[in-house]
């Protein structure tokens, strides 16, 4: 295990440490060309940040890693270039994005979202100097390669905590889950905060529901996510959690509608969404992907880039739940267990349903 440095967390999770710890996988094989780990750039870095579906202004996980660019900028003197995604778009316009990054001398490169884990993993081999990194991202061929990290969160043991959160607050019993693509990563999400909820409240009901299964403009849905939210409600959920990407817009419009809760996801979304809904954001899964995003580039600034994969878990903080709006402050002593229970073992979260 590789110990990085602490650095001070923005909004999303106010005045914690951050710490992570990098797992270096050698598996001993050249095949990528790329087993050596990448170079430094002499002189100014130039970042490139390749957004997800839903691009910036998604109030959550592109939003996320454009703070985490915009704190390197401010405090390592670096300058940035974004990219964005579109709709349904093909594989290869990611690779595009990133090898047009390439050519242009950024470096690093950072995919937002385990969408660019495939193209990243084709465009790398092909510039071994340049340092590539993807948040949620995970290596196709299990061979990770020394110019590539993969940056991810322990979400099961956030969205634990969000579970804990709805199923005390719930006054129906009845909670809901909104996932914008039925894949494992969300999965994760789903199945952390069902085992929170059921561990303080063995009987309650979770109705789930998934805007795609495996088109990834489901993170980019607000009307789909809308009408999934809408479906929970009206099967008794007063509770719904999200984890829908830019679709989760439409979450709080049918919660706010319904004058029921919603609960946010990666960036503590009460102090981006409107005024009417605030007051029905009862708390948000944060995660830090704008520190992932710092700490990738501050990883190259310093000449030691990182690789292979790293995680952010709730022991370091990488995880957590927003208190903003003071809806969670009387049950803050359950939440602390809760999180104490997994930060020392008590309490394994599962990752799938």
């Amino acid at each position: 295990m590789r110990k990085i440095g602490s650095i001070a967390a923005a909004a999303l999770i106010a005045g914690a440490a951050l710490t992570g710890c990098a797992t270096k996988e050698d598996s001993g094989s050249t095949a990528k060309g790329t087993d050596k780990p990448c170079v430094a750039p002499k002189g100014d870095v130039k970042v490139g940040l390749a957004y997800d579906v839903g691009g910036r202004g998604d109030q959550s996980f592109n939003d996320s890693a454009y703070r985490g660019l915009q704190k390197a900028q401010k405090d390592l003197g670096v300058t940035g270039e974004t990219g964005e995604a579109a709709d349904g778009e093909a594989e290869s316009a990611r690779e595009e994005r990133l090898r047009s990054m390439a050519d242009n001398g950024m470096n690093p490169i950072i995919g937002v979202g385990f969408a660019y884990s495939a193209s990243v993993n084709e465009v790398s081999p092909d510039y071994p100097e340049v340092c590539f990194a993807v948040i949620d991202g995970f290596d196709p061929d299990e061979d990770p390669s020394g110019n590539v990290a993969y940056l991810g969160f322990a979400e099961q043991e956030g969205s634990y905590l969000a579970g804990v959160a709805a199923a005390l607050k719930s006054k129906t019993g009845t909670i809901g889950f909104v996932g914008g693509v039925h894949t494992d990563l969300i999965k994760k999400f789903e199945a952390g905060y069902v085992a929170g909820a059921k561990s303080v409240k063995p009987n309650v009901k979770v109705v789930v529901k998934y805007i795609q299964e495996t088109d990834l403009k489901g993170f980019g849905d607000p009307a789909g996510g809308k009408a999934a939210a809408a479906a929970a409600i009206d099967e008794g959920a007063d509770v719904v959690y999200h984890a829908a990407g830019g679709s989760g817009a439409g979450v709080f419009e049918a919660v706010t509608e319904a004058k029921v809760w919603a609960i946010g996801v990666d960036s503590d979304q009460f102090l981006t969404a409107p005024k009417a809904q605030q007051k029905h954001i009862l708390t948000s899964m944060t995660k830090g992907v704008d520190v992932a995003t710092f700490d990738m580039v501050k990883s190259v600034v310093d000449g030691e880039p990182l690789a292979s994969y790293t995680t952010y878990d709730l022991k370091v903080g990488g995880v957590d739940v927003s208190t903003s709006g003071g809806f969670i402050n009387d049950i803050k002593a359950q939440l602390d267990k809760a999180r104490q229970d997994i930060v020392s073992g008590k309490v394994k979260v599962p990752t799938a349903p």
